[in-house]
């Protein structure tokens, strides 16, 4: 065919089998969008971003980043009253980001080393810092940065029929398969008393008991945890500009209140953000996605909160859209550990129908290990994730579990035999039963009981009179039930030792040692966070390393064939 001819050639014919074939694939099917930095759709590096400069009169900052203080918006304000060092400010200020970077990614300089520095970094310093860094450099920064020294992960237990039997099934094999905190949500908002104290139950089937939440507004979440319902908060949402903070009848200061009350009952709790928001709200004020996650983070430092959960979460589509976006969520993950925070590093809701970009978005967090390296990892089918559905899944733990095995990085999980799945779900379920028996709940069938056992999602369980579950719902709140009731009503039926294991719970609230940072159960029920399991990282043969009796656990797989002499 001649060059003319072709030309010619029909759009049919043009196109070569190969274009065909990769126009098929996943990723093609994800949406890709160029930079309009002029309403913030760029991730980290915008011309419309602020420089980074202070000014301190008098113990007082007067200028953050190129706006006077009578120019101050409320996070300016906020920041700057509360979140920056002033001692350490000007000197941090003044040394140029690629040293601070390399502070970051040197082994020999030590994470304290580090926070004398970041603490006294205004939001533009911390952007210019991050965009020093390529996305290896992160990671190494992290893996040194992250708060607890032991990497943990946090699942998402829910129904999309809001079935609390299938919850406390689901909570009871994400304790199991070592999930550190379990979180759940609902369909039907009215349903919430039900599935939350069916989570806490499940959670309680021990030896590991994950921390619990049930997200929902702020009030109704905030009473869960007042009664014990549920153990810590974690969806309390900031922005990173005026109007869309205000767009949620909020500010820095009625966010610090709340936190503040959950504070006063020992509740862990920590705030939520993520690059995008402000764009997706539509009001991003011309600003990088990045600088106004900074943003976020500096009030929640400022806030007294112990932890962030960040990572874009429910706006993940937003950077995934644009050039460098996923490397801007590893960035906001880094940046929350820089000014010493508990990080949930997001690989939250779906973002890709590719695989393989799923798990691309995955590895910053997974390789070097984050408080939380998902802040909801499904535990449910997709289907059934009320959170608009999780980068992973329930069909995904045989391959989350070989990454671990194959790079030898503990991602929280282990794998477990089928017959102890069934054993603690049908446990949990009954325990359940028992439960709503005790508290005269609308019952649970025996018949129920074993379909939630052996179901992968909810189209596999039996219908429930749904009018008949919301009054015990509401009979819930009516009664003034707590946690302490869940206690006493499981002990009645026989479950001493999962009523032992949620008044262990119950004890360390009252302690107020679940409020240290990054804090999680260990298998002895006794807190472990940075305040005793500080993060050591100093370079090759230092910190954290799955090793002796967890790497043997990490190395057994559903499918491993043994050798002569092994065979037993």
């Amino acid at each position: 065919m001649t060059q003319d001819a072709a030309v010619d050639a029909p759009a049919s014919e043009a196109k070569s089998k190969r274009t065909r074939v990769l126009e098929a694939r996943e990723v093609n099917l994800d949406g890709f969008v160029e930079e309009w930095p002029e309403k913030g759709l760029v991730a980290m590096d915008s011309a419309f971003d602020p420089r980074p400069s202070i000014t301190i009169a008098d113990g007082v900052v007067v200028e953050l980043d190129g706006v006077r203080r009578e120019d101050f918006d409320f996070l300016d304000q906020f920041i700057a009253d509360h979140a920056i060092d002033v001692e350490s400010a000007p000197a941090a200020m003044a040394m140029p980001a690629a040293k601070v970077a390399s502070m970051l990614v040197n082994p020999e300089v030590s994470r304290a080393q580090v926070l004398e520095v970041t603490r006294g970094l205004t939001p533009a310093g911390l952007l210019e810092v991050v965009k020093t860094m390529n996305v290896v450099e992160i990671m190494m920064a992290t893996l040194k940065m992250r708060a607890r020294r032991t990497p943990a992960n946090q699942g998402h237990c829910t129904s999309a029929r809001d079935n609390p039997l299938q919850v406390v099934c689901e909570a009871a094999e994400a304790a199991l398969r070592g999930f550190s905190e379990i979180e759940t949500t609902l369909g039907v908002v009215r349903y919430a008393p039900l599935v939350a104290m069916a989570q806490t139950i499940g959670a309680s089937v021990g030896p590991r008991v994950p921390l619990t939440q049930c997200a929902l507004e702020e009030a109704t979440e905030l009473e869960l945890g007042m009664r014990g319902l549920t153990t810590y908060a974690e969806t309390i949402s900031v922005y990173g500009t005026e109007p869309v903070f205000v767009d949620g009848d909020d500010t820095p200061w009625s966010k610090t209140f709340l936190a503040a009350a959950y504070a006063s009952r020992g509740i862990k709790m920590r705030f939520t953000s993520g690059t995008g928001s402000e764009v997706q709200m539509g009001n991003a004020q011309g600003k990088s996605m990045l600088y106004l996650e900074i943003r976020c983070i500096l009030t929640t430092k400022g806030a007294g909160v112990q932890g962030l959960q960040n990572g874009s979460i429910s706006c993940i589509g937003v950077p995934g859209a644009v050039p460098a976006g996923i490397r801007a969520v590893a960035a906001e993950n880094l940046i929350a550990s820089m000014v010493d925070l508990e990080c949930a590093s997001g690989n939250d809701q779906s973002f890709s129908h590719s695989p393989m970009r799923r798990v691309a978005r995955l590895l910053p967090q997974m390789l070097p290990g984050t408080d939380f390296i998902c802040s909801g990892y499904a535990v449910s089918p997709n289907y059934d994730d009320m959170f608009a559905g999780s980068n992973l899944e329930a069909d995904d733990f045989d391959d989350w579990n070989t990454i671990q095995r194959d790079l030898q990085v503990d991602g929280g999980l282990r794998h477990v035999d089928e017959a102890e799945t069934i054993a603690v779900r049908r446990r949990a379920a009954q325990a359940l039963q028992s439960v709503f028996e005790y508290l005269d709940l609308p019952a649970l069938t025996d018949a129920e009981v074993e379909t939630a056992v052996h179901a992968h999602g909810s189209v596999d369980l039996m219908p429930r009179e749904v009018l008949e579950d919301l009054k015990g719902a509401q009979s819930i709140m009516d009664r003034g039930i707590t946690g302490l009731d869940l206690v006493k009503a499981l002990h009645a039926g026989g479950f001493t030792d999962m009523a032992e294991n949620l008044l262990a719970v119950l004890r360390q609230r009252v302690s107020g040692d679940l409020l240290h940072t990054s804090a999680v159960l260990d298998t002895n029920l006794q807190p472990m966070a940075a305040v005793n399991d500080l993060n050591d990282y100093q370079g090759p043969g230092t910190g954290y390393r799955p090793e002796g009796e967890r790497w043997e656990e990490m190395k057994r797989l559903r499918y491993v064939m043994p050798v002569d002499g092994n065979d037993a």
